[in-house]
């Protein structure tokens, strides 16, 4: 059987950032204009009145500090509250298409591979562009890949499903090279008026270079196993879709964009993702101790501790569970990609590692690896 493996990844990072305190300030002067407006119906008490968010509140619940995104001047705009991406025409490369190039070509660079020699294209996001053409396809298009692409969708988990994809398609022989992009621009359907949940997402754009062993460079990263999970939920959920247009209350309605039931979620998920890693070190052999490090979905820092301590039985070091979240914040598929783009290169031959992402669906992956000789 042919031996799939890691052979590169590639990272691209938006130039804009926010901060959690440029947010904040944002939040609080739209509250407090929110709050003018329906200043009649809260006296009456018909309306809750928004109340402010603050710094603390958001880097305790969830460790984030700050997030790239594709257009900070909608967001910070108390009369905007969303990024101002313009439509393009069609003959242009849509936005989504090339922030997933841009990673695409960092990793096809590092693993010394021209487009030309990759068979597919898996485009593995949370929130697709347009529903057709598939993005994959034009993206394909973009690097001049022969071959085939496909969309696909697992939420937060994308990544490491698109992953196991690839291994699989190599494994088959079906094809010997696949490009996995993930890119992210989760700003787009974050509702950044909903005090809860404004601070979670940033944007971002990764790739995965999955390919035959006897192709790959030195430097790769064995697939020593992977494993899927999925389970319905309604906790995390989104309502956007072509159909919106059927519904009486139309675009626009909070639905449409990212809600949660974020402690559900926090209790539900925990057990579910550290019992899943727990039987597949059981099924692949390994023990909690042989793994180097983990590159956990970098959705909240305080799940990242409670799974990594269940799994390691103790608390992990940062250098054993290491965390992009608090510069990138939550950026979906693309969060363990990030972290296993940033730190991994320290890794020596023989070191194992765990690529793990857990979501909306709920949905769950875990990729071990090994770093090659």
């Amino acid at each position: 059987m042919i031996t799939p493996v890691i052979s590169a990844t590639g990272l691209w990072t938006p130039s804009e950032s926010v901060s959690n305190e440029e947010l904040v300030a944002s939040f609080n002067a739209w509250a407090d204009k929110w709050n003018a407006e329906h200043a009649a119906d809260i006296e009456a008490g018909t309306v809750e009145p928004k109340t402010h968010s603050n710094v603390e509140f958001i880097e305790k619940a969830s460790g984030i500090k700050s997030r790239y995104v594709v257009n900070k001047s909608g967001i910070v705009d108390p009369n905007v509250m969303r990024p101002d991406i313009p439509e393009r025409p069609n003959e242009q490369i849509s936005i989504l298409a090339e922030i997933a190039v841009n990673a695409a070509k960092m990793a096809l660079e590092r693993a010394g591979r021209d487009p030309k020699d990759v068979d597919a294209v898996l485009c593995a996001a949370s929130n697709m562009q347009r529903g057709y053409p598939a993005m994959a396809v034009e993206i394909q298009d973009a690097l001049g890949i022969e071959g085939f692409g496909f969309d696909m969708n697992v939420a937060c988990s994308s990544a490491t499903f698109g992953i196991q994809t690839g291994a699989d398609f190599v494994r088959s022989g079906s094809a010997r090279s696949v490009l996995m992009v993930n890119p992210e621009i989760c700003s787009g359907h974050l509702n950044f008026t909903d005090r809860d949940s404004h601070f979670i997402f940033g944007d971002v754009a990764t790739a995965v270079l999955i390919e035959a062993e006897d192709m790959a460079p030195a430097k790769h990263w064995k697939i020593l196993g992977t494993n899927l999970k999925t389970q319905f939920s309604n906790n995390i959920r989104n309502n956007f879709g072509f159909l919106n247009r059927c519904a009486p209350e139309g675009i626009g309605a909070t639905d449409k964009l990212f809600v949660q039931e974020g402690r559900k979620v926090f209790k539900e998920v925990v057990p579910m993702v550290a019992k899943m890693i727990i039987e597949d070190l059981e099924r692949l052999e390994l023990e909690a101790a042989h793994l180097r490090r983990m590159w956990l979905h970098q959705a909240n820092a305080n799940m990242n501790r409670l799974i990594a301590s269940k799994v390691l039985g103790r608390e992990a070091t940062p250098d054993e569970s290491p965390t992009v979240l608090d510069t990138y914040a939550n950026t979906s598929s693309a969060g363990s990609i990030i972290a296993f783009h940033k730190h991994s290169d320290d890794m020596a031959s023989g070191d194992k590692g765990l690529i793990c992402s857990f979501g909306a669906g709920y949905s769950a992956g875990t990729v071990f690896v090994e770093k090659a000789a």
